[in-house]
């Protein structure tokens, strides 16, 4: 068996594989290049699209640049190819995060591609946060293990946080919203991401509900009920849907690496998709809680404590319940820059 022919219409699906990836604020910062002689695929920053106040460092923006290489991978393997992978290759061009090269691919007697990854590759366009209430069911073993176990293989560590731990964790997601609703350049660019329309941000139908103890800080993108620009508040109604009551044992996974570089950021943001994608295939739904990451000294709070060092990339609300609510996302051709291939037998050797 032969690699698929690359040609527009499959790069158009591979691209649109990378952009289906989760980001901060859905601001997808991202653009993409095909460079034809060696056929690969370059991911590079879109920092245009990031967070000035938010994510001032670029780590948020790496994480989410990881999790789009993560879905391009999947998405070549799928394809036919070995998707090779470099992350920073090009010192001089900062903006270049990682490229993707399609190589020919080794198979089995069987003719089939050696790469588990490609059986994600429906499950792309199934992933979505979910910020509603989760059941109290807890999640197996089996699957919990499975997902440190996808996360290992991306160089990284997942771990469970018990009780304690967590109560700890969500009192600094706590403090980290608290703060943010106070600080008026990130308020405004919080509500700068909420739209009614067009290919980026959060449309006000998947904010989801706030947690009515308070206990749970889902991620509040307008502010406190009737907040105004600066932060406190009026009468002002934004429509958003009532408090609920959220589960009262949370299921709360932390992301780790060992340490805090660039490439540990972009290889975080792989184990970050490839982690919600294999919890997406057990129906496990997931949210992320990232506030307290957005604070440095909150950040290295988040490791306090903990006999296993490491350098905290993500909090991952895990659970059962409804599957959140699609968020838009551009077309392809959006962030795809240079020349396409235009006929059926462009192929990889």
């Amino acid at each position: 068996m032969q690699p698929a022919a690359l040609d527009a219409a499959i790069l158009e699906k591979l691209i649109s594989a990378a952009v289906a990836a989760p980001s901060m604020h859905n601001t997808q910062p991202w653009r993409y290049r095909l460079n034809p002689d060696t056929v690969t695929l370059e991911v590079r920053a879109a920092p245009e699209r990031g967070l000035r106040f938010t994510d001032p460092m670029g780590r948020g923006l790496s994480v989410s640049a990881g999790a789009a290489v993560f879905n391009l991978r999947v998405a070549v393997a799928h394809f036919g190819w070995d998707p090779v992978v470099r992350l920073l290759p090009c010192r001089s061009q900062p903006d270049l995060l990682a490229t993707v090269r399609l190589a020919a691919s080794p198979r089995d007697g069987a003719g089939r591609h050696d790469d588990p990854h490609q059986e994600l590759y429906d499950v792309i366009w199934r992933r979505h946060s979910s910020r509603s209430p989760f059941s109290g069911r807890r999640l197996p073993p089996r699957v919990l293990g499975e997902l440190a176990e996808a996360a290992r293989a991306g160089g990284t560590t997942l771990r469970v946080a018990d009780p304690e731990e967590t109560a700890r964790l969500l009192r600094l997601t706590v403090e980290a919203e608290r703060r943010a609703h106070e600080d008026p350049r990130r308020l405004a660019e919080s509500r700068d991401w909420v739209r009614d329309t067009g290919p980026y941000g959060i449309p006000p139908a998947a904010l989801g509900p706030r947690d009515a103890t308070g206990r749970l800080p889902m991620r509040d993108y307008l502010g406190y009920p009737g907040a105004g620009p600066d932060g406190h508040r009026d009468s002002h109604q934004d429509g958003r849907p009532p408090a609920a009551v959220f589960e009262s044992r949370p299921t709360i996974a932390v992301l780790t690496t060992d340490q805090d570089r660039r490439t540990d950021w972009l290889r975080a943001g792989q184990a970050l998709e490839h982690v919600l994608l294999l919890a997406t295939s057990h129906t496990v739904r997931a949210s992320l809680l990232h506030q307290a990451l957005e604070w440095s000294d909150l950040r290295w709070s988040l490791s306090d404590g903990h006999r296993t060092p490491g350098h905290v990339q993500m909090l991952i609300r895990l659970g059962y319940g409804p599957s959140g609510a699609a968020t838009p996302r551009t077309g392809a051709a959006d962030v795809l820059e240079g020349e396409t291939p235009a006929r059926a037998d462009d192929r990889v050797g």
